[in-house]
């Protein structure tokens, strides 16, 4: 219990702030945080490394984030439906080239997925991810560009 109280105390703003950069909202992001921290909490067993703590909790929160998004996303389909026939074309084209990109990106394989994810969807700095993972600030800028490049593979 302690250690886990240790981990919180250590990470809890720094999960808030990645939530905030990935949903925009604070009392969402509040909410979140507190899920992922309840999730971190029944799964602790399955923290190998305290070292990599903050991974682990980013992961969490991660996946705590978008189970919320697709859980909320079927609110926003509604509201694609009420628009006018113009504008459902180009809906339609962006909500499928959309789910190509979340289609190749979940193909990518790691370290490249996750340092993407936390740079674009998480709108963390190069030099935040590299500390994130315990390496140099030029490995987590070859690991982007490089995830990029695949993506863009992919993608054609």
């Amino acid at each position: 219990m302690a250690d886990f109280e240790k981990i919180y105390g250590e990470n809890s703003d720094f999960i808030f702030k990645y939530l905030m950069k990935l949903c925009g909202n604070a009392s969402l992001a509040e909410e979140l945080t507190q899920e992922t921290f309840f999730r971190a909490y029944m799964n602790f067993s399955g923290l190998r490394d305290e070292n990599k703590a903050s991974s682990w909790l980013c992961q969490i929160a991660r996946n705590t984030y978008f189970a919320w998004y697709n859980e909320h996303k079927k609110l926003s389909d509604i509201d694609e439906e009420s628009a006018d026939e113009s504008d459902i074309e180009s809906l339609f084209e962006r909500k499928e080239l959309t789910e190509k990109a979340f289609a190749c990106l979940h193909e990518l394989e790691e370290p490249y997925k996750e340092v993407f994810m936390l740079s674009v969807f998480g709108q963390l700095s190069l030099t935040d991810i590299s500390r994130l993972f315990g390496k140099s600030e030029s490995w987590a800028r070859v690991t982007f560009y490089r995830a990029k490049q695949k993506l863009n593979e992919k993608m054609r």
